[in-house]
Formats: C-alpha cells, sequence, structure tokens
C-alpha cells in the first residue's frame, strides 16, 4: 500500500510521489507514516528524513518546517531539502565552524538559537553527505 508525498521549500518542489513508508524527525523524535495515517500536522525538525518507494529507501536533509499527514496523502513544508549529492562537504563544514564560532561570543537568545539551528543543519547535511561519500 502506497500514499502520495509532496516535499516543498520557498525555491522547489523537492520531492513528489507515492510511496511506501516515511521517517522524519519531528520535535519528539522520529516520527514514521505509513498510508491511512491518523490525519494531522505536526513541527519538522532538522534532520534526515527516509522515504520509501519501490522497496527501497532514500535519504535527504530536511530543516524546519511543517507536515500535514492525511489519509491517503502527506504535505511537507521546510525551509530547506537536499539530497546528499547536492551537499558540498567543505561548504558545510565551513557553516559548522562558523555557527561554533557565533557560540564562542557572547550572544542574545535569538542569536544563540540561530547559531545552534545552523550547527545543527551542517551536522546533518554532513552525516548524510558523508554516506555516499
Amino acid at each position: 500500500m502506497s500514499f502520495y508525498v509532496e516535499i516543498m521549500t520557498p525555491e522547489r518542489s523537492f520531492f513528489t510521489g507515492e510511496i511506501e513508508n516515511l521517517i522524519v524527525k519531528t520535535p519528539e523524535g522520529e516520527m514514521g507514516i505509513l498510508t491511512n495515517h491518523t490525519p494531522m500536522v505536526v513541527s519538522v525538525s532538522i534532520g534526515t528524513i527516509k522515504i520509501k518507494q519501490d522497496n527501497e529507501w532514500i535519504e535527504a536533509v530536511l530543516s524546519e518546517g511543517f507536515m500535514e499527514i492525511k489519509n491517503e496523502k502527506t504535505i511537507i513544508l521546510v525551509d530547506t531539502a537536499e539530497w546528499p549529492h547536492e551537499i558540498d562537504i567543505n561548504r558545510a563544514n565551513e557553516a559548522k565552524q562558523r555557527a561554533e564560532e557565533r557560540l564562542q561570543r557572547q550572544l542574545s537568545y535569538q542569536e544563540y538559537l540561530s547559531s545552534k539551528s545552523a550547527i545543527a543543519r551542517a551536522m546533518e547535511r554532513l552525516k548524510i553527505a558523508k554516506k555516499i561519500n
């Protein structure tokens, strides 16, 4: 049994298609979605998304956003989404380093949260990019 999923960012339609299973990171932990899942809206956290399509698992990295689950369709709206081959490891390492340096300085609470988020994004990007290299 399959269901339709759309993953959208402000810049592009990242993924659309029929899938068998979906695992996404939420503030409460990983959440699995199968066809006929209970309808709901949940927050999406920075992390890896796992998509099972045609009996094969594929992975990508998502940033924060929201997910609407319906019986036969799931829509995910996030700030960014990247496939492993799209990730520039050097750029991700540099982003991580800049965010870590910002955390060393006296920051406002908002700057602190932004830096922590940047580190989390960079770590997830590096983790998934290293899987294919």
